[in-house]
């Protein structure tokens, strides 16, 4: 009988596990959700992240909170989200350097892979790479040009260490064998301001943040960094078309803490594709020179995975280290 009455007090088990994660599902979201980004107000990722969660609120029926938590490329952030209760209540929209971290940070408190629970990628865009008027390159061959003739002398911004603006400009040095002096900046807006003012040379920037400064004249774009050229700088070459065999998709993600349960976890990728195929949604978003790419949470899952294993390369082939 005793072990009749095991296998009975099991199934009961299961039974009313069954039951609660149901309930849990029926009734998620009971109170607002907290949504961090790792990175600066007025960056891409926060205009992009802002936009899709304001829209989310909306179906969802709770308003998502989002939160900006700087540093360490976005490490400050991821970590925190890394360690939340895994109940959807606290999520994390992070850029391309998610998948940079893990090779980049010796003592990372999380993995990128195991610690976190892929709901959806957001958008897919390029970084443009960009000098200001007075620099007086009018193309990538005079950059490159003047870069070797004066090695380590030109001073190339980025947004951050390990941010998605670094990878590409390591990706370009490796690229094009040049020694450029990295300049670290806090977030795109202060990087893309110093590059207008000539205080560096050049950076890469998202391109919804470098539209405004380009159309305004205050920047002037010289390539993409995707493999085709984009409709809101149609004039723009790619960086392959330019002689440097480059390809950076800049994309940006919604990830839950790993063990967040699989039926909020599918409710939030749902709510994301449903955000970015609205018609306002992917006008603002075109405007901006992105496209929405909302994905199942397998396909982000094993997109994340490629990303992490590709940017790893990166950065162990450029030799990146924290300073």
């Amino acid at each position: 009988m005793k072990p009749q009455r095991t296998i009975t007090a099991t199934l009961a088990a299961i039974a009313l596990a069954c039951c609660c994660a149901s309930a849990t599902a029926q009734t998620y979201p009971a109170k607002p959700i907290r949504v961090l980004i790792g990175f600066s107000a007025g960056s891409e990722i926060d205009t992009i992240g802002r936009l899709v969660a304001a829209k989310m609120s909306e179906g969802l029926g709770q308003q998502l909170v989002v939160e900006n938590r700087t540093g360490a490329g976005g490490t400050l952030a991821a970590g925190f989200v890394a360690s939340a209760a895994p109940d959807g209540y606290v999520l994390l929209i992070n850029s391309v350097s998610h998948a940079a971290v893990q090779a980049l940070y010796t003592k990372l408190p999380f993995d990128t892979i195991k610690d976190f629970a892929p709901v959806s990628q957001l958008t897919s865009a390029p970084n443009v790479l960009l000098v200001a008027p007075a620099s007086g390159f009018k193309s990538v061959k005079d950059l490159v040009a003047f870069a070797k003739e004066k090695p380590g002398q030109v001073n190339f911004g980025s947004a951050g260490v390990g941010s998605g603006t670094h990878m590409t400009l390591e990706q370009f040095r490796l690229a094009t064998g040049i020694q450029v002096a990295h300049v670290p900046y806090k977030g795109v807006p202060e990087v893309m301001t110093d590059t207008a003012t000539g205080r560096v040379h050049t950076s890469f920037a998202p391109i919804g943040n470098a539209l405004g400064m380009v159309r305004d004249g205050r920047l002037v774009p010289l390539a993409v960094s995707t493999s085709a050229r984009v409709p809101s700088l149609p004039e723009v070459p790619t960086l392959a078309e330019a002689g440097v065999p480059l390809d950076w998709d800049q994309w940006y993600g919604m990830f839950a803490p790993a063990k967040t349960p699989p039926q909020i976890v599918a409710q939030l990728s749902r709510e994301v594709a449903r955000v970015l195929t609205q018609p306002d949604v992917r006008e603002r978003i075109a405007n901006r020179g992105s496209v929405p790419k909302p994905s199942t949470p397998e396909e982000f899952a094993a997109f994340v995975r490629a990303e992490v294993a590709k940017v790893g390369k990166v950065i162990r082939d450029g030799n990146i280290r924290i300073e």
